[in-house]
């Protein structure tokens, strides 16, 4: 079945619903999915250049002895 058709299937459904809680939990589906689209279109790509940046910084970090092993991090996420 194509996207259209779906489309039309569920404005079908939509007209003949009496259940106000079904409506309710549909409107809320629908809220949240259109949050959901905005925070991913306020997320804008690294550049190159920051990407470049990052990766010296975190090879710096390294050099430095500032990370955190396996074990640390796991150990750490027990007091989570």
């Amino acid at each position: 079945m194509d996207l259209q058709t779906r489309k039309l299937k569920a404005i079908e459904y939509l007209v003949g619903v009496r259940d106000e809680k079904v409506l309710s939990k549909i409107e809320s589906t629908i809220v949240e999915v259109q949050k959901q689209q905005i925070a991913r279109r306020n997320v804008k790509p690294f550049t190159q250049e920051q990407v470049v940046e990052r990766a010296k910084r975190s090879t710096q970090d390294y050099l430095l002895g500032k990370y955190k092993t396996q074990e640390q991090l796991e150990k750490e996420s027990e007091n989570w």
